[in-house]
């Protein structure tokens, strides 16, 4: 099967969705989604975003990013996340999405690293706040249609031009041809075994990116979350406990009960002191406690955590959580410019799929979600300034020679090689093949 549209986006999590809301409404626009539009990773975020207080908290949010990244950032890219932050909030308010307030305006809370409160948003479940809202307007948009189910395997090029990509529904080929292509297909997690990712997430744009030969950077910078709540017997994708937790005032207690590391460190090098810790004690997790806050407010500032916690016999206003690191993020990914414009024309990237340099070696915690509002709407404003209003390059697409599942398993492989290449702290015990 072929079809047509003027702009295809394939991931349907934050980037790709606010992408398709800031693209001319003159344009025909396919978002594909590999699963449901909103089984993403967006919806799983937790703590918030963060952005800018004022004019006067650039400087200081600039270097809490890049002192979080150990300074290999982009300085640039972060200037633009750093001064793009309140209008984009804005824009997000203005969409419907709900965020927490106070008296004053929106409610601020601090996260790892960062220097003070600077983090919207809505209880812990930001992200599934930020999904629905986008989610509703995507729906309301006459020019914008949605294809869920739908796995992305190759792209459709002309040389060194992306004319199009292929994707596989219910073993379908369908070959969908197009001006302009965005790869918002999120990040890795699938691959290893212990992650907070979606399972089903394989870096499949980054792969596909290696086999088309599309500059890709920094894939060896892989961040661990420190806090997933610890389950023996779990097999599938890791409970996140936010990092606002410990934001909150939420103490890591090693198994002697003692406080062990400052738990508003950087992500990395509070995972390191995690695992320092269950190394020396043979404990395979430390604890996390907030019990002592007040009870209401705990289960008014996280009612995830409270129920899912409850859930496996863990009451949080009374008793602390188990919790170890898990692969959380990726900092790397397709490198693109400060307009989301990847090495192949008419091919642009966004979110975890891409690497604008903004995060350099280590995520600012709350930084991600910034990343996909700001640099998805730069991808949509250079789309609508450059797309030309002509005929679609009608290029012969052959039918694939394996199956779906072979393509991906293929594309998979192709990932994850790379990755061990280019990490020598990545083995296979790592991976979940």
């Amino acid at each position: 099967m072929d079809i047509y549209f003027d702009v295809l986006i394939v991931g349907s999590g934050v980037s790709g969705l606010y992408c398709a809301l800031n693209l001319s409404p003159d344009l025909n626009i396919l978002v594909v989604s590999k699963s449901k539009l909103d089984e993403t990773n967006t919806s799983l975020a937790q703590g918030g975003i963060s952005t800018a207080r004022n004019t006067e908290d650039f400087p200081l949010f600039l270097q809490d990013t890049l002192k979080a990244g150990k300074y290999e950032n982009d300085r640039e890219s972060v200037k633009i996340l750093v001064r793009e932050s309140i209008e984009n909030i804005q824009n997000i308010l203005t969409l419907g999405v709900n965020l927490d307030r106070s008296e004053n305006g929106l409610f601020y809370t601090r996260e790892g690293a960062h220097s003070k409160n600077r983090i919207v948003h809505y209880k812990d479940k930001t992200g599934k706040a930020v999904e629905d809202s986008l989610i509703k307007n995507v729906k309301n948009r006459n020019n914008i249609v949605t294809l869920e189910d739908a796995c992305l395997t190759d792209l459709i090029r002309s040389g060194n031009t992306c004319v199009g990509a292929v994707v596989f529904k219910e073993n379908e080929q369908i070959n969908i041809h197009s001006k302009v292509v965005v790869l918002a297909t999120g990040g890795i997690g699938g691959l290893f075994y212990n992650s907070t990712n979606r399972r089903f997430l394989v870096g499949d744009g980054i792969s596909i990116a290696l086999k088309n030969n599309i500059n890709v950077e920094n894939l060896q910078y892989i961040q661990f979350h420190p806090t997933a709540l610890y389950d023996e017997n779990s097999k599938s994708r890791r409970f996140l406990i936010s990092e606002s937790v410990r934001g909150e005032g939420g103490k890591l207690l090693n198994s002697k009960g003692q406080r062990f590391v400052d738990e508003l460190l950087p992500r990395d090098v509070v995972s390191k002191a995690i695992f320092k810790e269950i190394k020396e004690s043979g404990v395979p997790y430390v604890n996390l406690d907030i019990s002592f806050l007040n009870k209401n407010y705990i289960m008014n500032r996280f009612p995830t955590i409270f129920n899912e916690c409850l859930k496996k016999g863990i009451d949080i206003t009374h008793d602390p959580i188990p919790v170890s690191p898990a692969q959380h993020y990726l900092m790397g990914g397709i490198k693109v410019d400060y307009n989301s414009k990847t090495s192949m024309n008419n091919l642009y990237a966004v979110g975890e799929s891409s690497c604008t340099g903004v995060h350099g070696a280590n995520r600012l915690a709350s930084n991600s979600l910034l990343e996909g509002l700001v640099f998805s709407r730069r991808a949509a404003n250079s789309i609508n300034e450059k797309i030309h209003y002509t005929g679609l390059i009608n290029v012969q697409v052959p039918r694939a020679s394996l199956s779906p599942d072979a393509l991906m398993k293929e594309n998979k492989n192709i990932i994850i090689n790379e990755l061990k290449r280019r990490s020598k702290e990545l083995d296979d015990e790592l991976f979940d093949n």
